[in-house]
């Protein structure tokens, strides 16, 4: 597995241990944890606390753009795994340097995770609503 796809995978398993405990834990000791058990020795493990740190500064924002783009779905009927791996998605293609992960690299790495853990269609959602942020992202670009 190629080092930011498990920093991903170390990252969406955080998130989702946190918000399975209702954000009552103490995120950086999973973090650690987490590095520690599934990722020992990784390349960079900044990526992870970049990752990490960018989803929970931008966790309102993030939260209200998944509402807006899912309307269908309030956020806390969205499976767990999903609902991070959209945070981490978005937070790559709103947050992100782009020179360092462009936008489609963004969509495909949470598209990918989500079909890697989540249900059978994980995948479609996760493409569905971060190709509806992209869409709108793209149009606000052509506009100014």
């Amino acid at each position: 597995m190629a080092t930011r796809q498990l920093a991903r995978s170390v990252v969406l398993q955080s998130l989702y241990e946190w918000d399975f405990y209702k954000m009552k834990h103490d995120l950086t000791q999973i973090v650690e944890r987490n590095l520690n058990e599934y990722a020992p020795g990784i390349d960079e493990p900044e990526f992870v606390w970049r990752l990490v740190k960018g989803v929970i500064e931008h966790l309102d924002e993030i939260n209200n753009i998944i509402s807006k783009a899912a309307p269908e779905w309030p956020l806390e009927q969205i499976a767990v795994i999903d609902r991070n791996a959209l945070r981490i998605g978005l937070y790559e293609l709103l947050y992100a340097n782009p020179d360092e992960v462009p936008p489609k690299v963004a969509i495909n790495e949470a598209i990918e995770i989500a079909k890697n853990y989540g249900g059978p269609n994980s995948g479609k959602f996760i493409n569905g609503v971060l190709g509806t942020v992209f869409k709108q992202l793209e149009e606000s670009k052509t506009k100014q």
